[in-house]
């Protein structure tokens, strides 16, 4: 399906982020500090529960990320729109991926469930995303999926018919 490989390092999301990886003017994932994974772990085209593709990646949590000095002073939470984002991002990587040309951009999300927090003392996030429907026509480029975020194996954040698209204007 891919000539790209199925599991990303660090230096390969920084690559992505710089749009090194699928090339000028497609898929790429924001820079640090929006860079919300540290490495993909597993990614395809047809896998997942329906069949339509999957991705899992993981994110290390330390205490000094950026967030938990604002948000909030003396009770610090990382931000739950930073693991959505984390999600979307992801979403996008695969249809880039997929070698799928265009820039990617959120659509929405049909249903967010908010379940946990992630406090300093966690140790790493997981995301899990299923592809429901994954197009490419002439005129629609996207992926819906559904994914999860599990903090230290716990799920904390549960997404429904999320939507991403590419775009080449």
């Amino acid at each position: 399906m891919s000539d790209y490989p199925t599991s990303f390092d660090k230096d390969a999301l920084l690559k992505c982020a710089r749009g090194e990886l699928f090339g000028e003017g497609n898929a790429q994932l924001p820079a640090p500090p929006m860079l919300m994974m540290d490495r993909i772990t597993e990614v395809s085209g047809d896998g997942g529960a329906h069949g339509k593709g999957h991705i899992l990646a993981e994110f290390d949590i330390t205490p000094d990320l950026w967030f938990f000095d604002c948000h909030f002073p003396g009770n610090p939470i990382m931000p739950g729109c930073l693991g959505l984002d984390g999600l979307w991002q992801l979403t996008g990587f695969n249809l880039g991926w997929r070698g799928w040309q265009g820039r990617g951009y959120a659509l929405g999300v049909g249903e967010v469930k908010l379940k946990g927090m992630v406090r300093p003392d966690r140790k790493m996030l997981t995301y899990k995303i299923d592809f429901i429907k994954a197009i490419q026509t002439r005129r629609l480029t996207m992926g819906v999926a559904d994914g999860i975020v599990e903090a230290d194996g716990e799920v904390i954040y549960e997404v429904k018919d999320m939507k991403v698209a590419l775009s080449e204007s």
